[in-house]
C-alpha cells in the first residue's frame, strides 16, 4: 500500500501543485472525520485551487516588477493641497482596467505618483490581471537595444502583453524620435484593449518637449488620451517637505571603514 508521501508524488505528476505539507493535513483531517467522497473531492479541488492561484500569484507578481513599494493606506492623504482621492478609490477597483482605459498620473516629483501606480498594478495582481511595471527610460532603452526586428517583436510583447501595463516618469529625460515612436508603437497596440498607466510631471501639451522632433506626438498623445482617467496630484515634494529641518542637527558622521595606516616611529640611530 503506498504511503502518504507515495501519493502527493502520484499526485503531482498528474499536475498537483498542492505543497506536502498541505496535502499531509488534508489526509490527517480525511482519518479523522466522515465526510463522503464527494466531500473528498470538493475539499481536494479547493484545496488544488487555492494552490495553483498562490504560485501564478507569485509567477506573476515576479513578472511585475514592481520594486520596493509603500502600501496606499501609508499615503499621507493631509499633504497635498489638491488630489482626487474618490478617482484613486475608483481606480483601485480596476473598473478601467475591464475596458481597456488609460490613467494618466500628473505631479511634480516626490508627490506620491508612482506609489499610486504601484497600488493600482499591486490591486491588478490580486484580481488575477496580468502586471508590468518599467520606467519610461527603462523601457524604450530596452527596446532601441533590440538589433533586429525579429528580436523587437519578441521583446515589445513585454510591454504589450500585460493587462496593466505602468510606465513610470515621463517627461524626467529627452528622448529622440526613435524612443518616440517605440511609445507610440506600445499605446498604439494597445489602444482600447489594455489599460496603460503613466505618470509624469507634464500635461499633454508638453510632451513635445521631452520627444523634440517627433512626428508621432500628437498621434500619440490622441490615441493616449482618448479612453483615460486623469489624477492631478498638487502637492511639494513630500521627501522635501518631510526631510531634516533646517534647524535640526546634522546627524553624527559614520566611524570610517579605511583603515588606518600604523604610525611608525623611525628607528632609533
Amino acid at each position: 500500500m503506498p504511503n502518504d508521501d507515495d501519493l502527493n508524488e502520484r499526485l503531482r505528476r498528474l499536475g498537483f501543485r498542492l505543497p506536502r505539507d498541505a496535502f499531509a493535513a488534508f489526509l490527517t483531517h480525511l482519518h479523522k472525520s466522515r465526510v463522503s467522497p464527494t466531500e473528498t473531492l470538493e475539499q481536494l479541488a479547493e484545496l488544488e485551487e487555492r494552490a495553483r492561484d498562490t504560485v501564478n500569484l507569485a509567477r506573476r507578481t515576479r513578472t511585475a516588477c514592481l520594486g520596493t513599494y509603500k502600501p496606499l493606506d501609508r499615503f499621507d492623504w493631509a499633504h497635498p493641497r489638491a488630489i482626487d482621492r474618490p478617482l484613486i478609490d475608483r481606480l483601485m477597483t480596476l473598473e478601467f482596467v475591464e475596458r481597456g482605459a488609460n490613467v494618466l498620473i500628473k505631479g511634480g516629483s516626490g508627490v506620491g505618483k508612482t506609489m499610486i501606480a504601484q497600488n493600482v498594478g499591486l490591486a491588478g495582481l490580486a484580481a488575477g490581471y496580468t502586471v508590468r511595471f518599467a520606467s519610461l527610460a527603462t523601457a524604450l532603452a530596452d527596446l532601441l537595444n533590440q538589433e533586429s526586428l525579429p528580436a523587437f517583436e519578441r521583446r515589445v510583447r513585454r510591454y504589450t502583453d500585460p493587462e496593466i501595463l505602468i510606465l513610470d516618469e515621463l517627461g524626467y529625460l529627452p528622448c529622440d524620435s526613435r524612443a518616440a515612436d517605440m511609445l507610440y508603437n506600445i499605446v498604439s497596440r494597445r489602444h482600447e484593449k489594455r489599460s496603460t498607466i503613466i505618470t509624469t510631471n507634464l500635461a499633454f501639451k508638453q510632451w513635445g518637449a521631452v520627444f523634440p522632433g517627433a512626428a508621432c506626438v500628437v498621434a500619440l498623445v490622441d490615441r493616449f488620451n482618448q479612453h483615460c482617467h486623469r489624477l492631478t496630484i498638487d502637492a511639494d515634494s513630500w521627501r522635501e517637505t518631510h526631510g531634516l529641518d533646517a534647524t535640526d542637527p546634522p546627524p553624527a558622521p559614520l566611524p570610517s571603514r579605511r583603515r588606518r595606516r600604523p604610525n611608525h616611529a623611525p628607528a632609533a640611530t
